[in-house]
């Protein structure tokens, strides 16, 4: 399931440098704008306890973990939806994206050059705001062009729905904000995927932190907060540098003494790309005996054949039925026979929509 979440922001506020800790990959991290100019793509590891936990009652011969695609963005700049730096490639980029990480610089370095000259998260996010919203109006205007005539027939009842909902889009563009602040029911929803907008993806804001400011936050975290209430988006406080030492070490036990000596119990890069996960909509499903014990991605809502789909094509058009046990049941009982003797097995079919965690074994005929 190649679904990405895009890492953006205005140059050097760190992106390149988050990236490297989250990625094998490594993009080129240095202290001028533009230092990424291709977009780097990283495919990386969900954590994921349960699987620990599963295979040390298993034993298995191998554990597979899921995984997320992250990509490193070109920083923008001020009229990028007029093409100016990277603008155009910018953009299409991030149409290309399944969600939005905007990373802003929440910290104060004399060494760091601000491509603005000063720190201001605030205002550096609205400076990506305004072009993502300015290509989202020309979008808008170039689909109510198109779709004004067919609504104007009056035998189009789809187009007339559309039109409605491109026009409220409009409105709210006009006033400054992203399409994701506008509430539409679920069919307005179903119609409004088609139009592609960038302000509509789901987003997380990443604040990027000093050392100091890891646990709690900063005055500039406390300003973005306040900025974005009305916005439907999460935050998340992470100090790169500090992250990027953290990977530097050589074992899982000195990485665990660092982020105790700062107050943390899990690493930013741990919890950002938790985050990544759930900001994709997406859920775990896992499998587990002798051969392996693995995590299977999909997304939230799915029913069981489409799960067994993510397996193989042949599991979901053979799909008879699904046994399934629920991680608490397996872990609290210890084996999968003593989860059949307590009644803990359960046998469902085509409607079972699959729960996070759930621990599957598909039957199937083809």
């Amino acid at each position: 399931m190649a679904l990405q979440c895009g890492i953006v922001g205005l140059p050097n506020v760190g992106k390149s440098t988050l990236f490297n800790c989250l990625s094998n990959a490594k993009a080129q991290a240095a202290n001028f704008p533009f230092c990424t100019i291709e977009p780097n793509v990283g495919v990386i590891t969900v954590p994921d306890e349960r699987l620990t936990a599963l295979a040390e009652l298993i034993h298995p011969q191998r554990i597979v973990p899921t995984t997320v695609e992250v990509v490193d963005i070109a920083g923008l700049v001020k009229g990028a939806s007029k093409g100016e730096g990277l603008g155009n490639k910018f953009l299409a980029n991030i149409r290309e994206t399944d969600a939005i990480i905007h990373v802003l610089r929440c910290f104060d370095d004399a060494n760091v050059t601000h491509v603005d000259g000063s720190v201001n998260p605030v205002r550096d996010k609205e400076i990506i705001d305004t072009e993502l919203q300015l290509k989202d109006l020309e979008t808008v205007d170039s689909r109510i062009n198109k779709v004004q005539k067919q609504a104007q027939s009056g035998g189009d009842k789809t187009a007339k729905t559309v039109l409605e909902i491109l026009f409220k889009y409009k409105e709210v563009l006009l006033q400054g904000k992203s399409a994701r602040t506008l509430v539409l029911d679920k069919e307005e929803r179903k119609l409004a995927k088609d139009f592609f907008l960038l302000t509509d993806k789901p987003i997380l804001y990443v604040c990027n932190v000093d050392e100091a400011s890891a646990v709690n936050g900063n005055h500039y975290v406390d300003e973005l907060k306040a900025s974005i209430k009305d916005e439907n988006a999460e935050i998340l406080i992470v100090a790169a540098a500090t992250e990027a030492d953290i990977a530097e070490l050589d074992t899982y036990e000195e990485r665990q003494m660092f982020l105790e000596e700062i107050g943390l119990k899990e690493s930013g890069v741990s919890r950002l790309i938790k985050a990544a996960y759930k900001l994709l909509d997406l859920q775990t499903y896992l499998t587990a005996g002798e051969p392996e014990v693995r995590a299977w991605t999909f997304r939230r809502g799915w029913k069981a054949p489409q799960c067994a789909g993510v397996i193989h094509t042949d599991f979901e058009k053979g799909f008879i039925r699904a046994e399934v046990i629920k991680y608490e049941d397996y872990i609290s009982l210890g084996s999968e026979s003593a989860c059949k003797e307590a009644g803990k097995m359960y046998v469902e079919g085509k409607d079972y929509e699959v729960q996070d965690g759930d621990i599957m074994h598909f039957r199937f005929n083809v």
